[in-house]
């Protein structure tokens, strides 16, 4: 299949822009309000990430800090507001993988995502599953069954952004179960589970911290999940897509984490890693994340980086041998 090339990029990634950082607000930071830009909807998986570490990190800095949703184009929207904002670290970024993601499949790089960004830290990743929901019926309980209860018929599977993680674990799906399945793109999870509740589509890859309570009242049947390993509020019962005999390009797994405009003064960063670091390793926050089927994995800025540009790299790979940019 022929690559996509994206002209400049790889070099731009290679280093770190050498423009001068701008100079400290007046005042020791913060001595006024930080806003976090969430690029999703109120209710979402990465909204409900940011929101806890926002409640650590007013502690932390001694001042509010607002989430303001910024949704739109699978994250791209939010995220070029923070890229452009004044980088004096009062506009932050609380992102997923879909940061480098989104401009890969939408072909539209209105930022750099790895040179138009400091990296403040990582907090972890989370497996997605597959689910059905009332469009399918209520004997079908396995992803064996689904497939064969499948055949034959129109499908829809549903994914929470296009150039998202399960928006290509939807279409990998697809192919290797060879099923007819037309791919609908929602602006953000919270929407998308609105709508398999309401069966307006077969299913879906979602996260627990968003569905979990669906699949414990039954509301939704997790079949499936991606990624190496099983969430561990559904291991007893649900298994791995490479554990059924799937292939291994289901392992591939993101991340989220905590984003400032590039050239934020040291002054600015010297409060934020270490805030940040402190709120997301602290024993309570770690118990309230795997309380969600949250795996934590805090890195420092320069990790989190490097974390972020091999997964660019994954994902144009994953993106064309998948052809992504035509599966809307």
């Amino acid at each position: 299949m022929r690559r996509r090339h994206l002209p400049g990029l790889a070099a731009g990634m290679l280093a770190v822009p050498s423009i001068p950082r701008a100079q400290p607000a007046a005042g020791r930071y913060p001595d006024r309000p930080v806003r976090v830009i969430v690029p999703y909807p109120p209710g979402g998986g990465t909204d409900t990430w940011a929101r806890m570490v926002v409640e650590g990190m007013q502690n932390e800095l001694g001042q509010p800090v607002v989430i303001e949703n910024r949704g739109g184009s699978s994250g791209l929207i939010g995220s070029d507001v923070v890229a452009k904002s004044p980088p004096d670290g009062y506009t932050l970024l609380f992102n997923i993988t879909t940061l480098v993601q989104a401009p890969v499949v939408l072909r539209r790089f209105p930022y750099d995502p790895i040179n138009d960004f400091a990296y403040i830290g990582r907090l972890g990743t989370t497996a997605i599953t597959f689910a059905v929901g009332p469009a399918v019926p209520a004997q079908v309980k396995t992803l064996a069954e689904f497939v064969e209860w499948g055949r034959g018929r129109q499908l829809a599977f549903g994914n929470y952004g296009p150039g998202s993680t399960g928006h290509a674990f939807a279409v990998l799906l697809a192919e290797e179960t060879r099923l007819n399945v037309t791919q609908v793109a929602y602006r953000g999870e919270a929407p998308m589970l609105q709508d398999i509740l309401a069966g307006s589509f077969h299913g879906g890859f979602h996260s627990t911290i968003v569905a979990g309570e669906m699949f414990k009242i039954g509301r939704l049947r997790p079949l499936a999940t991606g990624g190496p390993d099983r969430v561990p509020s559904l291991a007893d019962r649900v298994p791995t897509l490479i554990e059924l005999g799937y292939s291994r390009r289901f392992d591939f797994s993101g991340f989220n984490g905590l984003f400032a405009p590039a050239r934020v003064p040291a002054e600015v960063t010297d409060r934020l890693v270490p805030a940040f670091r402190r709120v997301v390793t602290a024993p309570e926050f770690v118990r309230r994340l795997m309380a969600m089927d949250t795996v934590p994995g805090y890195e420092d800025p320069p990790t989190f980086r490097a974390s972020v540009q091999r997964t660019l790299s994954q994902w144009q790979e994953l993106a064309d041998a998948l052809d992504l940019y035509s599966t809307g």
